[in-house]
């Protein structure tokens, strides 16, 4: 269920991203087809709030609306916003998905990435309480874009807002000697990791060593962290990816990455160099993807989490 709402909601946030929204002010805003919800009633509950509307729901544009404001403290641009989602198939109410009843709230970044990326989302959330309840609905989409052709209503509930530490510029925290017969991990005259993978053998299980062991939060799996990485193919030691290359820091869910990532990188702590050894069926398959074959190696430097 975690997965699922983990996928929702980027989901929901992508078919935005074209849409334009109101500017930026000290209030939530509303935005789209709101009409749309003039018979939708929220109801709170022990756990998931019961949610009913005049069916079937259909939006033309992506739509948000608050539904019910909250009596906490008003969430800031900058933050980071704790929110429960109940997703809902606007043809007939049916639920898609339910963080309310799993404990597995979503955290969402109000930064410039959200208001660039949906700016309706954004200014929704910028002058929302704490406590508040949101109505967001998005527009049908094929199954090509990786939709049912329905509208998807999500129910938004504001339960935390707190403000985003500012991310590390390199892994800080406690030296880690691994174990023999790992990939060999060495440093350039810029700081950037090495990786060795001569006389490696094959993984049988994910493995997850900590090279440098940080002092910062330990990260969950339903974290949004900031990291610095390299890949390289465990065959033959192919550079795949590195952020480093980029010149700028990845910014990512863990909920919606490959699971060597997510299973090897939740409980490390912020400030941690992570090696990565995963086997084939927990990155991209026998099939690999672009470059990334077959067994992969990753060296992560966990530096923010959102």
């Amino acid at each position: 269920m975690r997965r699922l709402l983990a996928l929702l909601l980027p989901l929901a946030l992508l078919i935005a991203g074209c849409s334009s929204g109101g500017s930026n002010g000290p209030t939530s805003q509303s935005a789209g087809d709101v009409n749309a919800f003039s018979s939708l009633k929220v109801t709170p509950g022990d756990k998931a709030p019961t949610v009913d509307f005049a069916k079937p729901l259909s939006v033309s544009t992506p739509t948000i609306k608050m539904v019910q404001e909250g009596s906490g403290a008003a969430v800031k641009a900058g933050q980071s916003v704790v929110v429960n989602v109940l997703a809902l198939k606007g043809t007939d109410g049916s639920p898609l998905g339910d963080s309310f009843s799993s404990g597995q709230p979503q955290k969402v970044p109000v930064d410039d990435s959200l208001k660039q990326g949906n700016a309706i989302l954004y200014n929704a959330f910028v002058g929302a309480k704490v406590g508040s309840y949101l109505a967001y609905a998005t527009p049908p989409q094929s199954a090509d874009q990786g939709g049912d052709n329905t509208t998807t209503l999500l129910i938004l509930k504001i339960t935390d807002a707190k403000d985003i530490p500012a991310p590390l510029k390199k892994p800080e925290g406690d030296t880690v000697t691994p174990p023999a017969g790992l990939p060999a991990v060495t440093e350039d005259s810029k700081g950037i990791p090495q990786i060795d993978v001569k006389g490696v053998a094959k993984p049988s299980q994910l493995i997850s060593q900590d090279l440098i062991k940080g002092k910062g939060a330990a990260v969950q799996a339903t974290d949004t962290i900031v990291a610095n990485y390299v890949g390289v193919n465990l065959s033959d030691g192919t550079k795949f990816d590195s952020s480093y290359d980029r010149g700028t820091p990845a910014t990512f869910g863990l909920g919606q990455v490959i699971e060597g990532w997510t299973k090897g990188l939740t409980g490390k702590t912020v400030g941690s160099r992570v090696l990565l050894v995963i086997p084939a069926a927990q990155a991209y398959g026998d099939q690999g993807q672009g470059q990334a074959k077959g067994d992969l190696v990753f060296v992560v430097d966990i530096l923010g989490v959102q």
